[in-house]
């Protein structure tokens, strides 16, 4: 049994204005078992929450990194910690 992990990850490159956060949330969704949101920050970034087992927050992970995205990803940061809850389904924020 797997124990649900959080992923916090902030996406730098040109990620705003080209469906970044709708694509993130089409991968979520189609990975399946996870919940959280993806939002526009104000320098630019995507901030994108996931919570769920580690093997499909890595899975989401791995696409921000190197998957298909909209847009261009110059890189991406993330931190781990135990999930706080409380979301329903995935979002666009």
């Amino acid at each position: 049994m797997s124990k649900d992990v959080r992923l916090v990850a902030w996406v730098r490159g040109r990620v705003q204005g080209v469906g970044f956060r709708w694509f993130t949330r089409a991968k979520a969704l189609e990975i399946g078992g996870l919940s959280g949101f993806a939002l526009n920050l104000g320098d630019g970034r995507v901030q994108v929450v996931a919570e769920g087992s580690r093997e499909r927050c890595e899975g989401l992970l791995d696409w921000l990194q190197t998957g298909d995205t909209p847009g261009h990803v110059d890189g991406v940061t993330e931190i781990w910690d135990t999930p706080r809850g409380g979301y329903d389904g995935f979002a666009i924020r």
